[in-house]
């Protein structure tokens, strides 16, 4: 957004409006100082049951927001609506983050942890993470088809984390479109259906099955795939695990 936050102490009071970052700011400690999130913010259950939902990531309530008196506001260009977010910009400290890459999720969380003065925590995890990306190579050099919505049929494409996360493993994205473009009859090796944002089933398999007959057809958990953040951690062993059950 071309703007610089200045901070003269840790933020106190802090609203999230992306689900895997408000998952990211619990995990590393800052559950108390997490005052609003969005409704979409499932993870984890026993700390977002019993917070304020302040609207979904591009239906936020301002009002809401305003009465919790935020000292920081953690959104992201791609799940928030730009205009609501200048308008709160406005008015609050906004920091926007913007994750296409593995890289640029472990981007996020460093700065994050900096301005919240839990670098040791986030260095951690940042570790962890990804010491566990470097013994995976499950892809070998397959092609893939990520679907992430069935009627259009909707992939994710070149420059967007999905993408990123899966070349990180080892596999090579059919589509050579940027973003999340329709499906233009490319194949793959292997073709996941995605968990969201469209909830694709066992009973969408045989229909992929008969378009893709040479391909494994794979339903993949949207979160472990799409979620930058602290659930990073556990997606290397689902990964792992998710290939040797279906192989």
């Amino acid at each position: 957004m071309g703007r610089e936050l200045y901070f003269s102490a840790p933020p106190k009071r802090i609203i999230t409006l992306v689900p895997s970052i408000s998952e990211f700011i619990i995990d590393i400690g800052l559950g108390d100082q997490l005052v609003g999130i969005t409704k979409f913010c499932i993870h984890p259950k026993e700390v977002v049951d019993y917070k304020t939902k302040v609207g979904g990531t591009k239906k936020l309530n301002l009002s809401l927001i305003r009465s919790l008196k935020p000292d920081l506001i953690i959104g992201n260009k791609e799940e928030n609506v730009k205009e609501q977010i200048e308008q709160l910009a406005n008015e609050f400290p906004v920091w926007i983050s913007d994750c296409n890459s593995f890289n640029e999720a472990v981007d996020m969380m460093r700065i994050l942890g900096c301005i919240t003065q839990k670098e040791l925590e986030v260095n951690r995890l940042i570790f962890e993470i990804e010491s566990s990306f470097k013994k995976l190579h499950v892809g070998r050099g397959k092609s893939f088809l990520y679907f992430i919505w069935n009627d259009p049929m909707y992939l994710a494409g070149r420059g967007t984390f999905i993408n990123s996360m899966l070349e990180k493993i080892g596999f090579i994205n059919a589509c050579e479109e940027e973003r999340y473009p329709e499906w233009k009859g490319q194949l793959a090796d292997v073709v996941f259906l995605s968990s969201e944002p469209f909830p694709f089933k066992e009973s969408h398999l045989d229909h992929y099955a008969r378009l893709f007959p040479k391909a494994q057809i794979i339903l993949v958990d949207g979160e472990m795939c799409s979620w930058y953040g602290s659930r990073m951690k556990l997606a290397a062993s689902y990964f792992n695990d998710l290939t040797v059950k279906n192989n």
